[in-house]
């Protein structure tokens, strides 16, 4: 399998080269150059598989230049029951909400958040790719929240790595910031830029567009940028189609499709999803859901997407979703365009500050499985309240904005299938306002919060990023 650049300017590289470099040289995002398909008998090879089983199985697609053997080591120690119970990603009905809706659990690992699953992964796959080359890597990331915890709790005490995470003051709950800043591991810098998410994704973005400085201090990513990541996501739809289908008769399966709704702010996780549908996974309508910061569902409604600057970036009670510039729509609209319209069509973008794609709306609807949807705070908290009070369960609020705009979008015999993404005690403000009580709140998440943290604060200042990784880089 090899790997080129949306923006036609790196040559094919395999999965562990393009799983070290991030961002490509040209600026651009690394993509399959064909896409691996999977059919009918495919899917019932992989129907029996556990989690780390089916995570080797359908990374090893992309990953083809890991032995196989070391790639089943590899997801056995990201996804074994010292990390994750089992099963890794259990399925829940929410028919009580609507006949037809699920929830996919993928909160299970040791943040609390849908980010683990990829990167555990991440925190087993590099530290290999990196013995095996003799190198050392200075990851560097931006977070809205809980990319950032996820990385450092994957890579923390990691021999050869160290990580460098930047994210928004005062733009993340407490939980998410107690999880970063509460580590001590010397290898683990956590920056606090005076912005959005949108000004350190920039940052991150500038420093990768320097070669030379990116060459020298052996900067990488793992942000959503990383192929490796989306990758990882790829595996917990094959599932949720496996294990939404286990009881049903191979007649049955054959004309089985689901709808997966998806809390979107980078584009990451739903990229990943129409990757899995672009594989041959029985995959009708992907879903859509943003918060009031809602350029994606804009650009998915009118076909225009133009973001928006950091001053406009709205801060609202699903933080993680507080993104106007999403990185991974980039892949998308490779693939939309194809190699050579996408070109002037980025150049167009980079110059106006928008694109108009509404000549390719329609595709984007039929062909490609899009529909989208926006989320207020009063329709989150009202779908909080509304799950609590018909389950018991608590949901948080970026789970809750994907199940509001699947409530809306869901038609009559297609099971809908909504990505939780945290756990709901990781923004118990937002909770407790919704169901009138403060959640539960277990005594190792107290302990966290009464943590000493340890953060370095910065200005939205390339040059002053610069002289921090300088200072504490791995050579």
């Amino acid at each position: 399998m090899q790997f080129i650049s949306t923006r036609g300017g790196m040559e094919p590289l395999g999965f562990t080269d393009v799983l070290l470099s991030g961002l490509a040289p040209d600026g651009g995002l690394a993509v399959p150059a064909e896409i691996p398909q999977v059919g009918a008998a495919d899917l019932e090879e992989l129907r029996p598989l556990s989690y780390p089983e089916l995570a080797a199985r359908v990374i090893g697609l992309y990953a083809t230049d890991i032995d196989t053997e070391d790639l089943r080591t590899l997801t056995a120690q990201a996804y074994g029951p010292h990390r994750f119970p089992s099963p890794a990603v259990p399925l829940s009905s929410l028919s009580e909400v609507s006949a037809g809706l699920g929830l996919v659990g993928l909160s299970e690992g040791p943040t609390m958040a849908f980010k683990d699953l990829a990167m555990q992964f991440l925190g087993q796959a590099i530290p290999y790719v990196l013995r095996g080359q003799g190198k050392v890597l200075n990851i560097l990331g931006a977070t809205s929240g809980d990319t950032g915890s996820a990385a450092e709790h994957a890579f923390r005490g990691q021999e050869g790595v160290s990580v460098f995470m930047l994210s928004p003051q005062g733009r993340m709950s407490a939980v998410q910031r107690a999880q970063m800043y509460s580590l001590s591991d010397p290898n683990i810098h956590n920056i606090a830029v005076a912005g959005v998410f949108d000004d350190c994704q920039n940052l991150v973005k500038a420093v990768n567009a320097d070669a030379s400085f990116k060459s020298r201090y052996s900067i990488g990513a793992v942000n959503s940028i990383n192929f490796g990541r989306i990758a990882a996501q790829v595996v917990y739809y094959v599932w949720t189609w496996l294990r939404a289908t286990d009881t049903l008769s191979t007649e049955q399966r054959a004309t089985f499709r689901i709808d997966v709704a998806v809390p979107s702010g980078n584009f990451g996780n739903i990229y990943a999803g129409h990757l899995a549908r672009s594989m041959g996974l029985p995959i009708r309508r992907l879903i859509l859901a943003t918060n009031e910061n809602d350029v994606l569902d804009e650009f998915f409604r009118t076909g225009v997407y133009a973001p928006r600057a950091g001053a406009d970036t709205l801060a609202t009670s699903s933080p993680s979703m507080d993104i106007s510039r999403a990185s991974n729509l980039e892949r998308f609209i490779h693939q939309l365009l194809g190699e050579e319209a996408f070109i002037p069509a980025w150049r167009e973008l980079e110059q106006r500050g928008r694109l108009d794609l509404s000549a390719h709306r329609s595709r984007m609807r039929d062909e490609f499985g899009f529909v989208s949807g926006r989320s207020t705070h009063a329709d989150r908290l009202a779908t909080i309240r509304q799950v609590h009070d018909a389950t018991g369960r608590l949901i948080d609020p970026h789970t809750a904005d994907g199940v509001t705009v699947a409530l809306r979008e869901m038609e009559p015999g297609f099971p809908t299938f909504v990505l939780e993404t945290a756990k709901a005690a990781k923004f118990g403000g937002t909770v407790a306002e919704a169901i009138g009580s403060e959640p539960p709140v277990a005594p190792e998440l107290r302990d966290l919060l009464d943590s000493e943290q340890y953060v370095t604060e910065s200005d939205d200042d390339v040059a002053q990023l610069r002289a921090l990784i300088v200072a504490s880089a791995l050579a």
